[in-house]
């Protein structure tokens, strides 16, 4: 009989296993590319265009970092536009008096096309390996985030989850726990803001003198930062021979006294070329602010499914965008009249049975 009243006791109903409460969703899209300024300050990333599984200890000042590789690798420079991409999706959302959370949810495709990177099957390759070198990076630091000291061993990223996939195996949405380190430097805005065309930057090492600009310049026009040839190499974490290191960097200058492409300053190298001095550039460099993606609403996505009937609406959604990815990124004064009649005609290209 005990048995009995157990079952009547028992919901019905499974178990909620996302609560709403639990994540935050991503969804401002023409959310500011933002980075936290201690990883901006000192090396957690690695410059290296090959893979990197060199341990480091770092120290300068009272700041004591040691960084240690999984078995596939460091964690690059380029894998943290993910951190990236998150940071300012939170920001924007703590910006406007959302609720927000250790745990991320986002579109990979949205990921991929904020910071700038291919959206073909290479590209979701990429974001995995960047997801596997991010969690499997071992970090060892007295620096402290948003007032609170971390002694033991973390990983950036506690984990990463493929929530869902599309029929040929690409990621849809992602879910991704920050570390403790990195959320408590974003609940306390340690932040900064990054010029977009970061993300055009093809070498780790102009991406890394970038942050190392952005840390220390700020924006005052005609107000230069110098160090040390030495110092310079050892914020960016190199492990180039010091002539290698001066090699690369007086090639980047040189580049950008031709081109004037690096973002919001000039780096310049003195005629010894032991001093590098980084002045913020009069006018800023910034690109235009543009929306990022189509603003694609839910009620659009409700009707997607009486128009395109057996199709998964988000699959669409993420196919349409790369769609509108290809054509040039038009902007549109209807996004979901758009998006609609797409649907459309993909239902009526190849309906589903």
């Amino acid at each position: 009989m005990g048995e009995n009243t157990n079952q009547d006791d028992r919901s019905p109903l499974l178990p909620d296993r996302y609560p709403q409460q639990d994540f935050f969703v991503c969804d401002i899209f023409d959310a500011a590319p933002k980075g936290d300024m201690a990883s901006m300050e000192h090396p957690i990333f690695s410059v290296s265009t090959k893979p990197d599984f060199t341990k480091r200890a770092y120290e300068h000042g009272n700041a004591i970092l040691r960084v240690s590789p999984s078995p596939n690798g460091l964690a690059t420079v380029h894998d943290r536009d993910v951190l990236i991409y998150c940071i300012s999706q939170i920001m924007a959302a703590l910006n406007k008096d959302q609720k927000v959370s250790q745990v991320v949810r986002f579109k990979a495709y949205d990921l991929l096309v904020a910071t700038n990177r291919g959206t073909d099957g290479r590209g979701y390759e990429q974001l995995k390996a960047a997801f596997k070198r991010l969690q499997g990076t071992q970090i060892e630091t007295n620096i402290i985030t948003g007032g609170q000291a971390q002694w033991d061993v973390f990983s950036l990223v506690d984990r990463a989850s493929i929530i869902r996939e599309s029929f040929d195996g690409r990621m849809i949405d992602v879910e991704v726990k920050l570390s403790d380190w990195v959320f408590n430097a974003i609940r306390a805005k340690e932040v900064l803001t990054l010029n977009r065309r970061y993300f055009r930057l093809r070498k780790p090492l102009e991406r890394r003198l970038y942050e190392i600009a952005r840390k220390h310049c700020g924006f005052r026009p005609g107000k230069p930062v110098k160090f040390g040839l030495d110092t310079i190499q050892k914020k960016c974490g190199s492990q180039s021979t010091s002539k290698e290191f001066k090699r690369l960097l007086k090639t980047i200058v040189e580049q950008d006294e031709l081109h004037d492409h690096f973002p919001d300053y000039t780096i310049r190298l003195d005629d010894a070329g032991e001093m590098v001095t980084f002045t913020p550039r009069a006018d800023k460099t910034a690109l235009p602010q543009s929306t990022l993606f189509p603003m694609i609403s839910e009620n659009a996505l409700q009707k997607a499914r009486a128009i395109a009937p057996g199709y998964d609406v988000y699959a669409l959604k993420s196919d349409y965008l790369a769609f509108w990815d290809d054509k040039g990124r038009q902007e549109l004064k209807n996004p979901d009249a758009a998006f609609l009649g797409w649907c459309k005609k993909r239902n009526e290209r190849q309906p589903l049975r």
